[in-house]
């Protein structure tokens, strides 16, 4: 009987104790993400996904249970267990976004998460340009200054950069709503800048529009900082939109498997 393996290339069974109910985990949520476990579809049986998994069953039912939690499945008792359509999983969950951004990421997640930030950003920026204090200026100018020192190559560091340097002017607009939005959705964020960097090809365009937002707010010009946050995040929204264009298309990770 075939064997899905790891994103890693080995049997979920030779990743060792520790390590078989991440990687089980894992793999269970490629396979739903990617479509191979499609939507509204029955999940093989328990021994079956044993077999096929190399795990116990109490490592398998373990999974099912924190699957359940997410909202990516369900069990139906004698039925079986079936996979939940799109709109009851948990998305914030770090493995679950991990895997969407190996796999090629949910289109309809990442473009509400744009919109999200389209609505409450500029206004954000307008208000650190009417409100900010010297210090709250300093870490904005201080994570603009870690984007130009991480340059393209460096993803990571470009992203969490670019993360802190919005983050940073939402903390200093001085709106509880706003820092409330940042602070629940952070992982959600980052991933979505993890995301749009990985295929961006106008770092230097992207420099530029930062540091409009950051002049703007330096000579307290609201409007001037709204408007540049705007045409920050309209680029943000076309590199987002072409990342997802070229990422790989369902199942694709796991041909072989």
């Amino acid at each position: 009987m075939e064997q899905f393996l790891t994103h890693q290339g080995e049997p979920i069974a030779q990743q060792g104790k520790r390590g078989v109910r991440e990687a089980l985990l894992r793999r269970l949520v490629e396979l739903i993400v990617s479509g191979t476990f499609a939507e509204n579809a029955t999940l093989p049986n328990e021994i079956d996904m044993t077999e096929q998994f190399g795990v116990s069953r109490t490592s398998l039912r373990e999974a099912m249970q924190y699957l359940s939690a997410l909202g990516m499945v369900r069990s139906r008792t004698r039925a079986g267990t079936i996979v939940l359509p799109r709109e009851n999983w948990n998305y914030l969950d770090p493995i679950v976004l991990d895997v969407m951004l190996t796999v090629g990421g949910d289109e309809s997640f990442y473009s509400s998460l744009i919109d999200a930030r389209q609505l409450l950003e500029p206004a954000a920026a307008a208000q650190a340009a009417a409100n900010a204090n010297a210090r709250q200026l300093y870490l904005i100018s201080q994570a603009f200054e870690d984007m130009v020192e991480a340059n393209s190559r460096d993803n990571e560091a470009w992203s969490r950069a670019d993360l802190e340097f919005h983050t940073a002017i939402i903390n200093a607009s001085g709106n509880w709503v706003f820092r409330q939005f940042a602070s629940a959705i952070r992982a959600a964020l980052l991933a979505s800048f993890r995301l749009t960097n990985r295929e961006s090809q106008s770092h230097e365009q992207a420099i530029l529009t930062h540091q409009n937002v950051l002049e703007a707010i330096r000579m307290k010009r609201p409007e001037a900082a709204r408007h540049s946050m705007e045409q920050l995040i309209g680029v943000a929204r076309s590199e987002m939109t072409d990342a997802l264009r070229k990422t790989r298309k369902p199942g694709e990770l796991i041909k072989g498997a």
